[in-house]
C-alpha cells in the first residue's frame, strides 16, 4: 500500500472510530457515574460540569495505537514508533489510575504527588534505558547547529524532568471545553511536519492517527462538552510531546511549540510560590485560562484565542525546529 494511502486511511479510520465509539463510551460512563469531580475552589461557572463523564482520553490514546497497527503492521518493527507509542501509553496508565481514584473517592484526591512522581520517574527511566538507540542524547542550539552532547546520566535526568514537566503542563491546560485537545492538535502539526521531512513514516502515521482521534474527540469535547479527557489523556499527550522532542532533537523547539503549556505551568508555579512566600496572589486565578473568565470573557472566546496563539507558536516553533539540524 502506498504511504500516502496509509496516511489517509489511518486518519479516516481514527476519526470514524472516535465518532462511532464515543457516544457509546459516554453512555457507558454516564450509566456508571464515572463523572468529573469539581474542586471546592472551582469557579461557579464550572461547577455545573460535575456530572460530565471523564476519561475520554482513553479513546484517543487506544484508537490511534490500534489503527496505526492495523493500517501498517510493520510499525511494530519500528523502534521509533514503539518508543513514542509506549511513552503515550505508559503515561496514560498513570492518568488512568489517578482518574479512577478520583472517581472512587468522589474527591479530587487521586494519586498522591509523591506516588505520581515516582511512577513518572520510573516509567521515563525505563523508556530511556530501553530506547537509547533512538533517542538523541544531545541538545542542539537552533540556527547555530551547535550540539551539546550530554553524558548519559545527565541526559537521563534531563529527559525525566522534561517528561514530568511537560505532562503536568498539559494537565494544567485541561480545564475548559475543547481547550487542551485543540491546543494539542495544533501543537502536533510541527512534529508531524518534522516526521515527514526526516522520513519517519511510522511516526508520521501515528501522529496522523492521533490527530484524527483528537478531531473526533473535539466533536464531543467542544462547548458544551459531553466528555472530558481526564488525566488519562492530558498526561499521555504531555509524554507524547516529550518523546517526539527527545527523539527528533527538538527539545528547544518544544519550549516554543508547547508555549501555551509552558505559560500555564509557569503561572501556576509563580502563583503558588507567591502565596506561600508572600501570602499574595500574582494572578486573579490559575491555571491562567480561568483568569480570563473572571475578567468577563466567554469560555468559547478564550478557547479560540488560545487556538490562535498556539497556531502562531507552532509556526514559529516549526522554523526553529527545522533550523536545528
Amino acid at each position: 500500500m502506498y504511504i500516502g494511502v496509509r496516511y489517509i486511511l489511518g486518519f479516516a479510520l481514527s476519526v470514524v472510530a472516535m465518532l462511532v465509539a464515543m457516544p457509546r463510551y459516554i453512555s457507558y460512563l454516564s450509566n456508571r457515574d464515572i463523572n468529573q469531580v469539581t474542586s471546592d475552589y472551582a469557579l461557579d461557572e464550572f461547577k455545573n460540569k460535575a456530572k460530565t463523564p471523564i476519561m475520554g482520553g482513553l479513546l484517543f490514546v487506544l484508537i490511534p495505537i490500534i489503527v496505526s497497527i492495523i493500517t501498517d503492521i510493520t510499525v511494530l518493527s519500528d523502534r521509533r514508533f514503539l518508543f513514542v507509542m509506549l511513552s503515550y501509553l505508559l503515561y496514560c496508565s498513570v492518568g488512568f489510575i489517578d482518574d479512577m481514584l478520583v472517581i472512587r473517592s468522589h474527591t479530587n484526591d487521586g494519586l498522591s504527588a509523591k506516588t505520581r512522581l515516582v511512577m513518572e520517574f520510573s516509567y521515563t527511566l525505563i523508556l530511556y534505558l530501553l530506547f537509547r538507540d533512538v533517542i538523541c542524547e544531545q541538545v542542539t542550539i537552533p540556527f547555530l547547529n551547535v550540539g551539546i552532547q550530554l553524558y548519559w546520566i545527565i541526559f537521563a535526568g534531563f529527559m525525566i524532568l522534561l517528561y514530568m514537566a511537560e505532562a503536568n503542563a498539559v494537565n494544567f491546560t485541561d480545564g475548559m471545553d475543547g481547550l487542551c485537545a485543540g491546543v494539542s492538535a495544533i501543537a502536533l502539526l510541527p512534529f508531524l511536519a518534522f516526521a515527514f521531512i526526516y522520513g519517519n513514516n511510522g511516526i508520521a502515521l501515528f501522529l496522523i492517527c492521533i490527530l484524527g482521534a483528537l478531531l473526533g474527540y473535539l466533536k464531543f469535547n467542544f462547548h458544551p462538552a459531553k466528555i472530558f479527557m481526564g488525566d488519562s489523556g492530558s498526561l499521555a499527550l504531555g509524554a507524547l510531546f516529550s518523546s517526539l522532542a527527545v527523539m527528533m532533537d527538538k527539545t528547544v523547539a518544544l519550549f516554543v511549540i508547547g508555549g501555551v503549556f509552558v505559560a500555564e505551568m509557569f503561572c501556576v508555579v509563580v502563583q503558588q510560590l507567591s502565596v506561600r512566600l508572600f501570602h499574595k496572589r500574582v494572578f486573579s486565578y490559575t491555571p491562567i485560562h480561568y483568569a480570563f473568565v473572571i475578567k468577563g470573557h466567554r469560555e468559547t472566546s478564550i478557547v479560540l484565542c488560545f487556538y490562535l496563539v498556539q497556531l502562531l507558536l507552532s509556526i514559529i516553533g516549526f522554523f526553529i525546529g527545522i533550523n536545528t539540524r
